[in-house]
């Protein structure tokens, strides 16, 4: 059989997707799958990387911004989804797929558009609470929508095939204990380990509050601090530090651009600060991580603070927003939830409780009952 997945933006797009193709490989070893991603987006590094082909298309975003640029950049959009979508029609006429799922992010609309007009099982998994743009547009297209939180179904009225899945985990996550990871990282101290992650592209704000938050620590030997400024503000991080005379090594932190080994890292934390991203929150259930949660406001409908307070009535993390505390305010949080060791526990209980552990499971039955009603027609 042949599977596409498209994918695209953020890890939280492709890390679901780069999960079902593990799972679909290893059920059906024989199989071919092709990813198709947007040109010049992370997916086209992260996707080789876990060793499957990519394809680029050429899609941009959509400004809502209202000033002559915003104008420009959103006709420029229209212009590349017609483009795209005839790319897409060539690529799938071509590779044939039994079965074509998409995982979120732009590059969704005109492969999937193209493959239920070319008569292809069509498949879109929305992970967030509430439905993005590109999920609301091809939910009545598509022939199944999947999704991560059963309190969303009342945004889907009318859909013919509606699942409620959870949102799948990459491989790996429940490989490791705590004591193995931190063997493995060579952390021989018993030191809290605190990681610090802020969406695959990094965050301003959040890079922000650290710069400031890293001068309070200095000399600390209370915990030991990862933290992923993201590819673009890494320079400036660096540069914030040295201008305030820090060196991140003699606060008990590390800084780095982006978080590859996140399955080994987050077995090893103590307590994890993020955003609330659903493939974050779902790696985070699957091995019992509490947080400390900071949702983006720059998401559509706040979808993200959504996602957090779900977490939260669970009992799983701490939820702040952005505004409600400074640099010394955050460090005090994180204090203060390392020396409280009784609560973290619960944290981590009751952020297991939330786990969809068949979800891979569950979507992969999907892409494969939709699969083999094509190979039986």
């Amino acid at each position: 059989m042949k599977f596409v997945l498209t994918c695209g933006g953020t890890a939280g797009h492709i890390n679901p997707a780069v999960a079902i193709a593990q799972c679909l490989t290893e059920r059906l070893p024989d199989c071919e799958i092709l990813f198709l991603g947007a040109e010049g987006r992370m997916e086209m590094d992260l996707v080789p990387r876990e060793g499957y082909r990519i394809l680029p298309l050429k899609v941009t975003n959509l400004s809502r911004g209202h000033r002559l640029e915003d104008v420009s950049h959103n006709l420029n959009t229209v212009k590349n989804v017609f483009g795209s979508e005839r790319e897409a029609r060539r690529i799938l006429k071509e590779f044939r797929p039994d079965a074509v799922l998409g995982t979120g992010g732009y590059v969704c609309y005109p492969v999937l558009h193209e493959a239920a007009k070319l008569g292809i099982p069509t498949l879109i998994h929305e992970s967030n609470a509430v439905p993005g743009l590109t999920t609301k547009l091809l939910s009545r297209q598509a022939d199944c929508v999947l999704l991560g939180y059963e309190e969303s179904r009342a945004h889907y009225p009318g859909v013919r095939d509606l699942r409620v899945t959870g949102t799948p985990v990459r491989e790996g996550f429940t490989a490791y204990t705590r004591e193995t990871a931190r063997k493995e990282l060579g952390f021989e101290e018993d030191l809290p380990l605190v990681v610090s992650m802020w969406g695959s592209l990094g965050s301003g704000h959040m890079n922000g509050i650290f710069s400031e938050m890293l001068p309070h620590m200095k000399d600390q030997r209370e915990f030991r601090l990862i933290h992923a400024t993201g590819k673009t503000y890494y320079s400036e991080v660096l540069t914030r530090l040295e201008t305030a005379g820090v060196e991140p090594e003699n606060c008990g932190v590390e800084l780095r651009e982006y978080i590859f080994d996140s399955a080994r890292l987050l077995a090893a934390a103590d307590l994890v600060l993020c955003r609330a991203g659903a493939s974050t929150l779902s790696e985070l259930s699957s091995i019992g991580k509490p947080a400390l949660i900071v949702p983006s406001p720059n998401v559509t409908n706040h979808h993200q603070e959504r996602n957090a307070r779900l977490v939260e009535r669970a009992g799983g993390a701490r939820v702040l927003l952005e505004g409600e505390f400074t640099a010394e305010s955050f460090l005090e949080e994180i204090r203060s939830l390392l020396r409280d060791r009784d609560r973290l526990r619960e944290m981590g209980r009751a952020m297991e409780t939330l786990s969809a552990g068949d979800a891979i499971d569950r979507i992969t039955d999907a892409v494969l009952d939709y699969a083999g009603r094509k190979a039986t027609e």
